[in-house]
């Protein structure tokens, strides 16, 4: 039988002849993969609950840092507000004062 024609013949009893995967010779010949060294659970749970402290305490930091923004800002408003209120106060209050003078002057 030719060997072109071989192939094309339906497999009697041939079904795991040879497959797409490595083969045999190779699987005996290839080295172990080196194993990787467990991590322990002690070690792992450290690591994650450092990993999770670190980055909550930087979230917090941040919205801290930013409240004490927004509060500085208003507060530097409200002594703006504050100045121009006392400026007025005190533009009112001389203004008041000569007017006073003045009444006292016309009624001597």
């Amino acid at each position: 039988m030719v060997l072109g024609t071989r192939i094309f013949l339906p497999l009697r009893g041939r079904v795991g002849l040879r497959s797409f995967s490595s083969s045999r010779a190779h699987w005996q010949s290839a080295a172990p993969l080196p194993s990787s060294k467990p991590v322990g659970a002690f070690r792992g749970g450290l690591f994650g609950f450092l990993a999770g402290s670190v980055a909550a305490s930087s979230l917090v930091y941040f919205y801290i840092l930013s409240e004490y923004r927004l509060a500085n800002e208003m507060l530097s408003d409200d002594i703006a507000a504050l100045q121009m209120a006392t400026i007025k106060l005190q533009s009112y209050i001389t203004e008041l004062e000569t007017k006073v003078d003045k009444l006292h002057n016309i009624k001597k």
